[in-house]
């Protein structure tokens, strides 16, 4: 039960910042400001839509941001508060603080299947009924949960987390500090097939899937391998849950996909590119450099570096609104037009 001082030497932007202790209250936790209560931490940005709970919130400490407005409500309520540039970031590392998680120790379960072949790091954690295939390579530190497998040839670098049920196919590879959730399957099968006469021939599926250091998959998405070469995941890139990455894609580094993105075969990503839920990505598509497409956009042809996209086809986001202002007006714009033509057929 750290006290609201003792937290802020963990938080990377609070040295010299300014700080308001009415007391120094002991933090058993955190929560949201509307929800808060006595003896735990929230945090506040600017123009946050929670803003107009902070006359109401019970919690004891807060992270604000650089905003006298708020900062003297807060002292007027009698609540300890730390002004920071990013409240967000200093609320994720206090979390940790406040929720350290509980590393298994190091060890192999009985009922897991370990290959007699496999190399194991120093401080792994095996769980109950994992299989471990042969050849695979597991980096020291790392945990795999219970239930998890990895096919033959799969290597881990040191510090990976492998959640209950996930599936590692074989020839995966994955870097340091890479996070697979539960139910996630990397490296299946790509959807290959040649049509033929006499039906679909399966073209077969030998690449492989690359995840760089610091990837996280989410639970229940899928990343396949290709029928050659590999699906590479670029570095730091986070993956929502249910999100499927075709064969042969590549993305960049720091990405972010959520749920329910669908990328097809062959697409290139750039890097810091955000595809919002649902998003659909053609084949062979190529998105620019931090380019976003907001939620439900499908994605043909090329994107731009920097560009925001909206709607299906994908447009520019600025040009999308203006069309979907003129959605509403569409039926009696048809109406004139009849009208119109009506008048000019009776002339």
């Amino acid at each position: 039960m750290p006290r609201f001082s003792a937290l802020l030497e963990s938080l990377s932007g609070a040295d010299g910042a300014e700080i308001h202790l009415a007391s120094d209250p002991d933090l058993e936790g955190a929560a949201a400001l509307d929800q808060a209560g006595k003896g735990q931490l929230s945090f506040l940005e600017k123009d946050n839509a929670l803003s107009k709970a902070l006359s109401s919130t019970g919690a004891s400490a807060l992270l604000l941001p650089c905003n006298a407005e708020l900062q003297q409500q807060a002292t007027q309520l009698g609540i300890a508060w730390v002004a920071l540039k990013d409240p967000r970031l200093g609320f994720a590392e206090a979390l940790e603080q406040l929720y350290p998680e509980a590393k298994p120790a190091a060890g192999i379960h009985p009922t897991a299947v370990v290959d007699p072949s496999a190399q194991i790091g120093a401080g792994v954690h095996i769980g109950p009924r994992v299989v471990v295939g042969a050849d695979v390579v597991i980096g020291a530190d790392s945990t795999l949960h219970p239930g998890a497998v990895l096919y033959a040839d799969v290597q881990l670098g040191a510090g990976c987390t492998i959640h209950a049920n996930a599936v590692l196919h074989p020839g995966s590879r994955l870097g340091q500090g890479c996070v697979v959730n539960s139910n996630a399957v990397v490296g299946s099968e790509g959807f290959g097939f040649v049509p033929t006469a006499s039906g679909w021939r399966k073209m077969p599926q030998t690449g492989q899937v690359v995840l760089e250091d610091l990837v996280e998959v989410g639970c229940g998405s899928t990343i396949d391998r290709p029928s050659v070469g590999e699906t590479r995941i670029g570095a730091g890139t986070k993956i929502d849950n249910l999100v499927q990455v075709g064969h042969g894609v590549v993305t960049g580094k720091g990405c972010a996909l959520a749920s329910q993105v669908g990328i097809a075969g062959g697409a290139r990503l750039g890097n810091g590119v955000i595809l919002a839920g649902q998003v659909g990505v053609a084949n062979r598509a190529v998105v620019g450099d931090r380019a976003i497409a907001s939620s439900k956009s499908g994605i043909h042809g090329e994107i731009a570096a920097g560009e925001v996209v909206s709607g299906y086809p994908a447009i520019p986001n600025r040009l999308w609104l203006r069309c979907s202002a003129a959605f509403n007006k569409l039926p009696e714009m048809a109406r004139t037009v009849r009208r119109l033509n009506e008048e000019k057929a009776g002339q």
